[in-house]
Parts: C-alpha cells; sequence; structure tokens
C-alpha cells in the first residue's frame, strides 16, 4: 500500500484551485470545487460512463449548428476564483473549441448534465444542483440510475431553479430551445446492487 506525501500547500480559500489540479494529477480523481468545498470522486465506471454516451448520442444527432456537446469540461462561479464543477456532460457553443481558457463561463451554457453515482448522498446532489442555479446555468439535468428517474431543472433565479419536471426511465424528457429535442430513457442502464459507480 503506497502513502501520498502530505499535501503542499494546504488547502485554503485563495489555492483552492491549485490543491485540486495538484490532487487530481497525483491520485487521479475527478476533483470539484462546490461552495468552497473540495469535492473529490472516483473516475466513473461502466454504467456511468454508459448513461453519458447514450445520452450525448441523442443530443449530437439533433444539435443544431453552433452547439456542441462536451465532457470534461468545467464551469466557473461567477465572481468566485475558486469554485468550479464538472458536469458529465455540458452543451455550449462550439467556440469553446478553440478557446485557450479551461473554464466556461455558465452563461455560454445551454444544458449541464449530472448523473448520479451509487455512493452520492441526497445533501451532496442539492448542494451541486443549488450550484448550478447560483452561477446562472440555464437547464440542469440530474440522471439518477441508482432509481431510474431524471429531474430537469430550468428557470434559475435567486440562487435556487424556479421550475423542476420530474420523471422516470421509459419516460422522454423534454429539452426546450435551442435544443428542442426529447431524449428517450427507455435504454438507460439502472445501476446494480454491488456499489459500482
Amino acid at each position: 500500500m503506497s502513502v501520498l506525501p502530505p499535501l503542499r500547500p494546504r488547502p485554503r480559500r485563495g489555492n483552492l484551485r491549485e490543491v485540486a489540479e495538484k490532487i487530481e494529477k497525483s491520485t487521479g480523481l475527478r476533483v470539484q470545487i462546490v461552495g468552497g468545498s473540495l469535492v473529490m470522486s472516483p473516475t466513473p465506471r461502466g454504467k456511468h460512463t454508459g448513461t453519458v454516451v447514450r445520452l450525448r448520442r441523442q443530443i449530437e444527432e439533433s444539435l443544431r449548428e453552433g452547439l456542441g456537446a462536451y465532457e470534461v469540461s468545467s464551469i466557473a462561479m461567477p465572481g468566485d476564483p475558486d469554485d468550479y464543477v464538472t458536469p458529465d456532460l455540458v452543451l455550449l457553443p462550439t467556440e469553446w473549441e478553440d478557446d485557450d481558457d479551461w473554464l466556461i463561463d455558465p452563461l455560454d451554457v445551454e444544458l449541464a448534465v449530472e448523473v448520479i453515482s451509487q455512493s452520492e448522498k441526497a445533501r451532496d446532489i442539492s448542494q451541486k444542483n443549488d450550484w448550478y442555479a447560483v452561477a446562472g446555468v440555464r437547464a440542469l439535468l440530474v440522471i439518477d440510475p441508482r432509481h431510474g428517474t431524471w429531474a430537469l431543472h430550468t428557470q434559475p433565479r435567486d440562487g435556487a431553479y424556479q421550475d423542476a419536471l420530474r420523471g422516470k426511465y421509459g419516460e422522454e424528457i423534454p429539452l426546450a430551445e435551442p435544443l428542442s429535442l426529447a431524449l428517450t430513457t427507455d435504454h438507460l442502464p439502472l445501476y446494480g446492487s454491488d456499489g459500482a459507480r
């Protein structure tokens, strides 16, 4: 068993991004900074990744010119140089492909997609949903393979989404303009009982 050396510099306001990058580099964990806290998760496993890939394929078939679907792209929290989050999938203008920055302006995001991990807790999910609303991301789609459910959050205002449409696998997810498509969910995988992500 290997033991990691003490982390230098130590996490504190103002250097969280630097610490997050060092943790990612040394451990391979995915690190985000949500509400001033480091949030770490292992690399997604098959069913988590399969869910993202199946959603992305559907979306890409219907995307209008000038929009793209991207994985492993991080969204900045306006006004807080430390906070950022990395959704499983994000839809935004294709100019992103030529951008030197590594953080997306949340106002450029048409849709962020989060696939819940089997180990995530309700409090963590709620905090992350609030983060997207505070940042001003227009729409957040949360897919939960633990229970076979989904929630589409829209109309961010005053730090919360004002509208949420909920459904279960087998029901279509209606995405509004500029996407204008209905995602099918009957083919999305459910997590097994082994605790895999």
